[in-house]
């Protein structure tokens, strides 16, 4: 099973973010596609062959993450896709935000080779 088969856990706060051993433990699973931004929180591009392919992408990570009611930060340009995830409660990293990255890349998949 893998980070894209689990379920995101709603945060209520007052729980604190990951430490960073697993952090980077989690940040491997993903891939190298995923980094660490200045303000801690995770962060990739991806890109498309054009427009209504980043449009059609946002729309089903939209989906999925009103499905896990768990919510990135999503910025759409002609041919890229930036998303952005943290837990904003917490301001930090919680594995939720590992599996919501990861179930973004299932998302990606049909796409990978038309954006190459």
């Amino acid at each position: 099973m893998g980070l894209a088969d689990n379920k995101c856990v709603p945060c209520r706060g007052g729980v604190p973010p990951l430490p960073n051993d697993r952090t980077q433990t989690l940040l491997k699973e993903l891939g190298r596609e995923w980094s660490l931004n200045g303000q801690g929180h995770l962060e990739r591009l991806y890109t498309f062959k054009d427009f209504a392919q980043a449009l059609e992408f946002v729309n089903k990570v939209g989906a999925v993450a009103e499905a896990e009611g768990h919510h990135p930060d999503l910025y759409l340009a002609w041919g890229k896709v930036k998303i952005e995830i943290w837990t904003h409660k917490i301001n930090g990293l919680t594995e939720s935000d590992f599996y919501l990255a990861a179930k973004a890349d299932r998302e990606f998949e049909p796409f990978r080779s038309t954006a190459d």
